[in-house]
């Protein structure tokens, strides 16, 4: 048996389709309707014996008026259920095309997922096995993948529905249960984020499937929102590079342009996080830096829908804070003002502001340290230097010479809880009292981008502009360097 096989006739197992009283069944019932009654006799004054809910499969034992006599096997409990609630089938191979069909319809329908589910279940126990190997086999498995991935994002969002539609929601996640579907659950920034597992995707990259079909799976099984937040730096470096597998398989010449700027906004981000954790590794993350860059600049940006905008910006931010893993170690000769970096504790950097030989002011730090980013005025009074103690976070050090001697202030992305943000040294304004930056973040749930003139002295902010060329000291005086690498300007 090869290896789709066993894939799935193991989902079969789980599919709730097994014991003997499956075996041969006269004929089986599906539940269309929520808040089904499963009553104890064939009028609606009887007694409820329990709610069924959309998806889940009964066996007919009979009939009576417009009454179905069914025995439900996951409570154990029989009873009657109006007929114009329920469809019957046989689960037998002559009805695997209209069960397919009715999952077309089904798998794009909110609030249809458990539904969508049960149908799924009957037409793989209905198809031959030949037919599962092929095309139909995969479109079935990506369906469950894309409705048990809406389900996974109704249940994130819940807060704030009504009694009844929580009640709903968690009767769809019982129903989903049943058929063997997972799902994970992680608390990120104070909620409840619940993510499906991605096995139905596995197998639609393992099958035969079409390009599209492909390109959605892979983008489904590497969410880094779903990545376990609790991992460790070898587990979390392992975990991108199985992303950057599955993504690298994923042939993008014949996908439409939407979907190819996902595929490649997608890398760009995987291949940014490695070179971030290459880096903390102590290795040269260059060559996986420059594929970041050549992922992120194979999208087109005409190409992308209004949804898109979102996490267009959240992959250029993240590559922005990595962006100096690229670049050559920086070499600073200068016989003056300059930076010396020795370690500290383990894992730690230890940042020296030395004049020649003379030590200025010394400073300790956990996070990347990039020592090609130095950029010293022209009055030697002021140094930055990028600072990065996230993967997607990046800060400036600014060195200041004051009256009482040297000064250090650290510049974040935003004045926020870190999420995802850089900040860039975008050159020196003459006279030795402003610099020029340039930040872009997103905290809190909401996106800025701004282009800033900043006093040297008190470290504030004189001037800001949301467009480059509507600042003036910037289009006057930017930095060769800063200009030519920086991913703001777009």
């Amino acid at each position: 048996m090869n290896a789709m096989s066993i894939f799935v006739s193991r989902l079969l197992a789980v599919l709730c389709l097994t014991g003997s009283a499956f075996a041969n069944p006269t004929e089986m019932a599906m539940i269309v309707q929520d808040s089904t009654a499963l009553r104890a006799a064939p009028r609606d004054s009887a007694q409820q014996q329990a709610v069924l809910w959309q998806g889940e499969l009964v066996e007919i034992r009979g009939q009576r008026m417009d009454y179905l006599q069914v025995y439900d096997y996951h409570r154990e409990r029989g009873g009657f259920v109006r007929a114009n609630q329920i469809r019957r089938t046989a689960l037998a191979a002559n009805e695997a095309g209209d069960l397919l069909s009715v999952l077309r319809f089904v798998r794009d329908t909110p609030d249809a997922e458990a539904l969508g589910f049960g149908y799924a279940a009957a037409y793989l126990k209905a198809a031959p096995a030949e037919e599962l190997r092929g095309a139909s086999g995969s479109e079935v498995f990506d369906a469950l993948g894309s409705m048990a991935d809406r389900l996974a994002q109704r249940a994130s969002s819940e807060a704030g529905v009504s009694k009844n539609a929580a009640l709903a929601l968690s009767s769809h996640l019982e129903v989903a249960a049943r058929y063997g579907i997972k799902f994970i659950n992680y608390e990120r920034d104070g909620r409840m984020l619940m993510c499906y597992d991605g096995e139905a995707y596995r197998y639609v990259l393992a099958g035969v499937a079409t390009p599209i079909q492909r390109a959605q799976a892979a983008l489904a099984l590497t969410r880094a929102e779903c990545a376990d937040p609790n991992l460790g730096p070898r587990d979390r470096y392992q975990l991108n590079e199985e992303y950057a597998a599955i993504l690298d398989k994923v042939e993008h010449r014949d996908l439409p342009d939407y979907l190819k700027n996902r595929i490649f906004m997608r890398r760009a981000s995987v291949w940014s996080r490695l070179a971030y954790q290459q880096t903390r590794n102590g290795e040269n993350a260059s060559t996986t830096m420059n594929r970041a860059l050549t992922e992120l600049a194979s999208v087109n940006v005409q190409e992308l829908p209004d949804g898109d905008l979102s996490a267009y910006n959240d992959t250029l931010m993240l590559v922005s804070a990595n962006r100096w893993a690229a670049l050559p170690a920086g070499i600073n000769s200068s016989k003056g003002l300059n930076i010396v970096t020795t370690s500290g504790q383990p894992g730690e950097t230890c940042v020296t502001l030395v004049d020649g030989k003379q030590e200025l002011l010394k400073r300790c730090t956990y996070s990347i340290v990039w020592n090609n980013s130095i950029g010293i005025n022209r009055e030697q009074n002021a140094l930055a230097l990028a600072v990065q103690p996230m993967e997607a976070w990046r800060e400036i050090w600014l060195f200041r010479k004051t009256a009482q001697g040297w000064v250090l202030h650290v510049l974040p992305p935003n004045a926020s809880n870190p999420e995802l943000g850089y900040i860039d040294f975008a050159g020196w304004i003459p006279g030795g009292k402003q610099m020029l930056i340039a930040r872009e973040a997103r905290s809190e749930g909401k996106y800025k981008r701004s282009f800033e003139v900043l006093d040297l002295d008190t470290a504030t902010v004189q001037q800001q502009s949301s467009k480059p060329e509507l600042l003036g000291a910037l289009q006057r005086w930017q930095a060769a360097e800063w200009k030519e690498h920086t991913l703001s300007l777009r």
